[in-house]
């Protein structure tokens, strides 16, 4: 089994995948005016409008109501990114903090509200265990 993407769920697709293209400098692949993907070498972030919904279920997916998931992103260096996140960001979480596991870690809220982390490795530990 391969992990292969994480959805969204959002009310303005529009706004959503702009926020991410800003953010991680990626740009978004349109499948249609419901779907779009950033895609990553290890994973994809896919992003649909609330019209998708009832193609699995009606009621089945609510936007903007994420309180458990946190998006995360291997970054190469987060205080960099932090820097030039400032003016493009309004809810930081956090600035970035060495978490005990040894990742420097910036948490955010996109648009919707869903928790972002951009991380950096900088233990060795922590970076022999995301070496590619």
């Amino acid at each position: 089994m391969d992990f292969i993407s994480i959805r969204i769920i959002t009310g303005d697709i529009r706004r959503l995948v702009g926020f991410y293209e800003n953010v991680t400098g990626m740009q978004a692949a349109w499948g249609n005016e419901d779907f779009a993907e950033l895609r990553t070498a290890h994973g994809t972030l896919a992003i649909g409008s609330t019209r998708t919904v009832a193609l699995f279920a009606p009621g089945s997916a609510r936007p903007a109501d994420n309180h458990t998931v946190i998006i995360e992103f291997l970054v190469d260096d987060v205080d960099t990114i932090y820097e030039k996140l400032k003016n493009a960001v309004e809810d930081f979480v956090n600035e970035p903090t060495t978490m005990p596991w040894g990742n420097r870690a910036l948490l955010f809220r996109d648009p919707d509200g869903n928790m972002v982390n951009f991380f950096t490795p900088v233990t060795p530990e922590a970076i022999e265990r995301f070496r590619r």
